[in-house]
């Protein structure tokens, strides 16, 4: 197997989704698509948070939003959801759509930017010490 860099990687996974801009969350989000903010606790703590994205921290996020998992959630109901994944600065969501799109999530993308891109929009935050953090516990028995 040939090693690539994390560049490479990141290229070829940027090169399966359709990334979409901050602009364009609130349409997206009209027709149905699910916001997914996979920053860590610590960081949606420091940064502050999406009103209304679904927190599921990135090490569980596959096993979450696969359809065929026995650990996902009742809003993966099949393999056409439109998962929109969040990160800080939008580098990780890649990573982590691409993964989503080899489940066969084939409507799985993420933002430009990330979480900064969408602050520096101006598009509804929550800011830092103002937020309920909800656990994936309670947003799995809400579910």
């Amino acid at each position: 197997m040939t090693a690539m860099t994390i560049d490479q990687m990141l290229a070829n996974a940027r090169s399966t989704l359709d990334r979409i801009f901050a602009f364009e969350v609130p349409e997206a989000l009209s027709r149905g698509a699910i916001l997914v903010d996979i920053r860590p606790q610590a960081q949606r703590l420091r940064e502050g948070t999406l009103p209304g994205a679904l927190v599921i921290e990135r090490n569980v996020l596959e096993w979450r939003l696969d359809p065929t998992s026995s650990a996902r959630l009742a809003l993966a109901t099949d393999h056409d959801v439109e998962w929109i994944v969040v990160c800080s600065e939008g580098y990780t969501s890649s990573l982590a759509a691409a993964s989503l799109r080899q489940l066969g999530l084939h409507r799985a993308t993420d933002l430009v930017g990330g979480y900064q891109a969408v602050r520096a929009a101006g598009l509804v935050t929550v800011a830092v010490g103002t937020a309920h953090f909800a656990r994936e516990t309670e947003v799995l028995s809400a579910l």
